[in-house]
């Protein structure tokens, strides 16, 4: 056999369009147990993502947290924080087993990038995760440790090239046009440093409770204008009144003088004068 090719043996079930049974395998445990920091965060990252319609263009993704994702039938899954798909959409029918969880041979591809937010030191992110995120195909990995568990350093950036990840400088994903930056400012009534995702002009992905207040100013600053522009107009009306009322005057005026005129021009008729000599 020439290298390089396949025997049906070694190829996967989804090159083979085979399903897997996946009957026997435990896809919800429902025993998760994080703090408020991670589960706010988890929230900001997924929520700003589906809060921004056409943000990604036309470009379908999905977008989760606390969601495992199988890539191997005889791998146990793994479950990230936060995790992008792009280009995928979840199936109609997401009440089928098949449809609830993430398997890479579903959708056909792993996600592009997987969040970890550090809440101890026994999630190992740095070490036997990153390897297996790493193998399972992931773009981009981020490792936000906002309580300093790992070190000093507040978030790590990964890329993966040939299926090891190197470390990024720079914090923005070409090929998913979104970036990832720390940011202080108020969440949900918490103020705290959290990580966001930023657009191409180096913009937050705001909130919907951030849209809704960006819309309210909007509409406040569209009020402010109408009613600076109809008391301009009132101002304009009440000018062109006083015009008016300024030429009715004058008018009249001119209509006195020339009765005083025609009168004195009488008085000096009557005495024999020629008031035009």
């Amino acid at each position: 056999m020439s290298q390089g090719l396949k025997t049906e043996a070694d190829l996967s079930a989804a090159e083979l369009g085979l399903s897997p049974d996946i009957d026997a395998l435990v896809i919800e445990d429902d025993v998760p147990v994080d703090n408020l920091i991670s589960e706010k965060q988890q929230r900001l990252l997924t929520g700003s993502l589906y809060s921004n319609e056409n943000l990604l263009g036309d470009r379908l993704f999905l977008a989760a947290a606390n969601v495992g994702v199988f890539y191997a039938i005889k791998q146990p899954p793994l479950v990230p924080d936060v995790f992008v798909s792009l280009d995928v959409e979840v199936p109609q029918d997401w009440t089928e087993k098949k449809n609830r969880t993430y398997f890479v041979w579903e959708f056909g591809k792993p996600p592009d990038i997987v969040i970890e937010i550090v809440s101890n030191r026994e999630g190992n992110e740095l070490g036997r995760k990153l390897r297996e995120y790493a193998r399972m195909g992931v773009g981009y990995y981020a490792v936000f440790d906002p309580l300093h568990q790992l070190g000093s350093t507040d978030l790590y950036l990964f890329e993966n090239r040939a299926n090891r990840y190197q470390a990024l400088t720079e914090s923005w994903f070409e090929e998913m046009g979104l970036g990832l930056m720390l940011w202080d400012g108020v969440f949900e009534g918490k103020r705290d440093r959290w990580l966001r995702w930023y657009d191409a002009t180096g913009a937050v992905i705001p909130t919907g409770a951030e849209l809704a207040i960006q819309e309210r100013q909007r509409a406040d600053t569209e009020s402010q204008r109408a009613e600076a522009e109809s008391q301009r107009a009132d101002t304009e009306s009440q000018r062109a009144d006083t015009e008016s009322q300024r030429a009715d005057t004058e008018s009249q005026r001119a209509e006195a003088a020339e009765a005083r005129a025609a009168q004195l021009a009488d008085q000096l008729r009557s005495l024999g004068i020629d008031p035009d000599t």
